[in-house]
């Protein structure tokens, strides 16, 4: 109950607000404490107004007077003739932040612009509430700040070498009327701007500039206060970026009425120019190139020359790369000792410190994998005052060739053709031996690599494609030539003895015509039991060629019957001969052109019955339901066929031809169309209007007596028709 009491003042203090409010004109809170000499910007702003967006400010004047008209933002007449040359030059204007602030600026402030200054809004409001104007106190002070350099000379110039420490001193003292305080900033500009380095800040705060802050924290960049109201900046172990000019920067600040600091003036003064000398360093192998054979030692010294004096030591680095051409990045590290002596572990490399200059690698018992280029990378390291070290130059020698050679076999490459094609799709077999193998002991191993190059008339050179090579492990990595086919199985490439190696095309085509040859590599085996190819050598090449000839398939039919008439049966033979074709099978298909009348194709050919190369029948376009069974199709032998036709009638008058595929035996068990055939047409055809018959009676006797038996025969011939024995008509 208690709080729901506490709770109505709070409500009725919000209506109260919410019905008392109007528009707002803010300027800082005074009074504004400026340096003579300076430009002064005085802020003015205006909220919870009605009307456009865009308000309109006038700028007043008093020095304990009337007011005096400054600036408009909208009526240019509205400046006092006191101002109007000060305004006219922009030595005071109005400088607009937003649609509902400006800025008051007056540059070169003077004692006489001390005063009040007032902003006024113009009301665009529909009734008058709060308030249209705010005032301001700006005093101008006198100019007390003084900074200056050493007072030998304005600016001094230094030399200093990497590593070196170096002190910079400025002066800065105030006599300012005010309670004012300073912010010393040291800067370097090493290019176009100028950059902080350490900064003593108006409250007493020590601020490294970005970058600085490591070596802040580290003791190396220090600010320190001394008499005479100095300002010294140190630094350790200077560096190369620490070249530049240095100048120093201060700040006079003064705490205004609202508890915030305002920075009044600043003033800066360049105080040295810096050179800084890096560390001169050599690095140099003594050794320049080597041959050396396997299971030697390689011994080689990485010699250093620097400038330093006094206490350093050096970081040493030996770096191996196989091409001369490769980055630091591809290089590897092989052994390195720091600048306390403590030198990275293995087992067939070692280094050792000679003297203070030289540094010693040693390889036992080299492989020629250890062929290539070995290079030595020096630094130089200075101790710091805190007890850390400081790296003050960097080097790395040319590249050292060295170069190992193998205690290769001795051995030679035989290819030769087990099988060779005759004909397109025949089986192709290569075999590569090695002969008269020397030296090849437990720690040679042989792979095998294929290949196949376009055979040419020409004196064109023909670049060889890789069919399959062999890694050390034996693993198979097949050619782009070879992938698709070696995934089918179409080619397969085996190892048949310790020694011998073969490749087999299962189904030779024409464009693996050319010729083949085989690489056997030797590969040794290394100390870290990896294996390195240490020979090759290549077969002579083996051409497989046949020559190709078109195929020919010559198709002749043959009626059997050479007359006969509706509802007996037609029949003809298609005989079949071909060249160049090997092993061939061919399937046979029966057409017949209709006369145009006959609707029975668009093209007016009909399919009527097929058999296949593996003598397989097929119904093709004939529909007589009710003759089914009433054509035939068989092979009579290898290279003929024989069609027959049932009962035939009027309807199956037309040109008859066979139709001839020629088969060959493809890969994988498949048949591979070779080439096409039509034989000559067998007409059928029949006379609608019927056969012309003449009909003689003839007897032996020209006389017959009445009860004798009469003896008479009928003959009957026709016109371009031939009547068989079980003809009715005969």
């Amino acid at each position: 109950m208690g709080h729901r009491g506490e709770r109505a003042p709070c409500l009725l203090l919000l209506l109260l607000l919410a019905f008392c409010r109007g528009r707002v004109v803010r300027v800082p809170k005074g009074p504004l404490i400026r340096v003579v000499g300076t430009e002064v910007v005085i802020p003015c702003s205006v909220s919870d107004y009605d009307g456009p967006s865009e308000q309109n400010f006038d700028w007043e004047f008093s020095r304990e007077t009337d007011f005096m008209r400054i600036v408009s933002t909208w009526d240019s007449t509205f400046t006092s003739e006191e101002f109007q040359k000060r305004v006219g030059r922009e030595d005071i204007k109005l400088r607009r932040s937003s649609n509902d602030a400006v800025e008051l600026v007056i540059r070169n402030i003077q004692p006489t612009d001390q005063g009040k200054y007032k902003c006024t809004t113009p009301s665009t409001d529909a009734t008058v509430q709060g308030n249209y104007d705010a005032e301001v106190q700006v005093k101008v002070i006198s100019d007390g700040l003084v900074v200056s350099g050493t007072k030998a000379r304005s600016s001094t110039s230094l030399k200093l070498s990497e590593g070196e420490s170096f002190k910079l001193r400025c002066s800065a003292v105030t006599t300012s009327s005010e309670h004012t305080h300073l912010h010393v900033t040291w800067q370097i500009k090493s290019g176009a701007t100028w950059q902080d380095i350490l900064s003593l800040t108006h409250e007493g705060k020590f601020q490294p500039g970005p970058g600085y802050e490591e070596r802040y924290r580290n003791g190396d960049i220090r600010l320190d206060t001394g008499a005479n109201d100095t300002y010294r900046l140190s630094v350790s172990q200077a560096l190369p970026v620490d070249g530049g000019a240095y100048r120093c920067l201060v700040s006079e600040w003064v705490r205004g009425a609202d508890s915030s600091w305002q920075k009044i003036q600043e003033k800066s003064v360049e105080i040295a120019s810096v050179a800084i000398q890096q560390t001169a360093l050599d690095v140099l192998v003594s050794t320049r190139n080597v041959s050396m054979i396997e299971r030697d030692s390689l011994d080689l010294t990485c010699n250093i020359t620097t400038d330093r004096s006094g206490i350093f030591q050096a970081e040493v680095m030996w770096y191996f790369t196989a091409s001369p051409d490769g980055t630091f990045s591809d290089a590897q590290i092989l052994l390195s000792m720091d600048h306390d002596s403590v030198v990275s572990d293995s087992t067939f490399i070692s280094l050792s410190r000679v003297d203070r200059n030289s540094y010693r690698l040693l390889v036992r018992d080299v492989d020629v994998e250890d062929s290539g280029y070995y290079f030595c990378q020096a630094a130089v390291w200075v101790p710091l005052h805190n007890g850390t070290w400081h790296k003050v130059g960097e080097r790395m020698s040319a590249p050292v060739s060295v170069v190992v050679t193998a205690l290769e076999p001795d051995y030679e490459v035989f290819l030769n053709a087990s099988k060779t094609p005759k004909f397109s799709d025949d089986p192709t077999e290569l075999e590569c031996r090695i002969t008269n193998a020397q030296d090849s002991e437990a720690n040679i191993r042989f792979t095998v690599s294929w290949y196949y190059r376009l055979n040419l008339r020409s004196d064109d050179v023909v670049t060889e494609e890789l069919l399959a090579t062999m890694d050390a492990d034996w693993t198979l990595l097949p050619g782009d030539r070879s992938r698709e086919r070696t995934r089918n199985g179409e080619i397969i490439f085996s190892k048949k003895a310790v020694d011998t190696f073969s490749l087999r095309i299962q189904w030779t085509s024409e464009s693996d015509r050319g010729d083949y040859f085989c690489v056997i590599s030797a590969w040794t085996r290394h100390r870290n039991n990896s294996w390195v190819k240490s020979k090759d050598v290549s077969s002579a090449p083996v051409s497989i060629f046949w020559a190709a000839q078109d195929y020919t398939l010559t198709v002749e039919a043959v009626r059997l019957k050479p007359f006969f008439v509706a509802g007996h049966t037609f029949e003809m033979t298609c005989k079949v001969s071909s060249k160049n074709i090997k092993t061939p099978r061919y399937s046979v298909l029966i057409t017949a052109e209709k006369p145009l009348t006959d609707q029975s194709s668009t093209n007016g050919t009909t399919r009527i019955i097929s058999l296949n190369q593996d003598s397989v029948v097929r119904l093709e376009d004939w529909t007589d339901q009710t003759r089914v069974d009433g054509v035939v199709l068989e092979k009579v032998q290898e290279n003929e066929f024989r069609y027959r036709m049932y009962q035939t009638q009027i309807s199956d008058a037309g040109l008859y031809r066979c139709v001839v595929t020629a088969w060959s035996p493809g890969g994988g068990g498949m048949w591979r169309e070779a080439v096409n055939g039509l034989s000559n047409p067998i007409q059928i055809d029949f006379q609608t209007s019927g056969p012309v018959f003449n009909v003689s009676v003839h007897s032996d006797n020209q006389m017959i007596y009445q009860g004798e038996l009469a003896d008479l025969l009928c003959i009957i011939t026709t016109e371009g028709m031939a009547l068989e024995p079980d003809s009715p008509f005969y």
